[in-house]
């Protein structure tokens, strides 16, 4: 992980991507680092609950809500739609649900962030500019968000040692292609290294 090349600034915010319960240990999405990527999240909510965007991954109520490929996909994982699942399951993880508020939560559909018109509008409402992305899973919703944001001209900061995935040998490819493939667009940060120089009027 390398050095920012300026402070995240006045019109920063923290988006942190789907840290639901959905994927806590023994939990039907399981991402085993979520625990260990946790400390360095809550450090970046903690920076600024007020700055802080939490997105959450909603399934349909059924299969048959989806089409496409989709449905083939909640054929296979239809004990997560929600007419299976156990609702608390799609909360935040406890540690950062008691941010918010005043920290915002934005819903979704699917992988990219985007796909929600929730979070397109409130960041232009807020005028923010940058966005220091934390969250999971580096190589599946994490991935499709940092892309559309690249796509509308935000400057992107992955907090790379506050992400998490299924997939060390994924998540190290993407840390090492967001590096070097997209170095222009997407700066890849510690977490101590953001927090240092991330200052801010309120």
């Amino acid at each position: 992980m390398g050095e920012l090349l300026a402070p995240p600034g006045d019109n920063a915010v923290h988006l942190c991507i789907d840290m639901q319960r959905l994927f806590e240990p023994g939990a039907p999405w399981a991402t085993p680092w979520l625990p260990r990527v946790l400390p360095q999240i809550e450090r970046l909510v903690q920076k600024a609950p007020e700055r802080t965007v939490f997105t959450r991954f909603i399934p349909p109520h059924t299969k048959e809500d989806v089409r496409g490929v989709w449905k083939a996909y909640y054929e296979k994982w239809q004990c997560v739609t929600r007419n299976c699942i156990d609702p608390s399951l799609l909360d935040l993880v406890p540690a950062l649900a008691v941010y918010a508020p005043p920290a915002v939560v934005i819903d979704r559909h699917g992988y990219n962030a985007f796909g929600s018109a929730g979070l397109s509008l409130y960041l232009e409402r807020h005028h923010v500019d940058t966005l220091i992305v934390s969250g999971g899973e580096t190589d599946v919703c994490v991935l499709a968000t940092v892309l559309a944001a690249v796509d509308r001209g935000y400057r992107l900061i992955v907090a790379g040692d506050a992400l998490c995935s299924a997939s060390d040998e994924s998540h190290d490819a993407l840390i090492d292609l967001y590096s070097k493939r997209f170095s222009l667009q997407i700066e890849v940060a510690s977490t101590e290294n953001v927090l240092a120089i991330w200052q801010f009027e309120d």
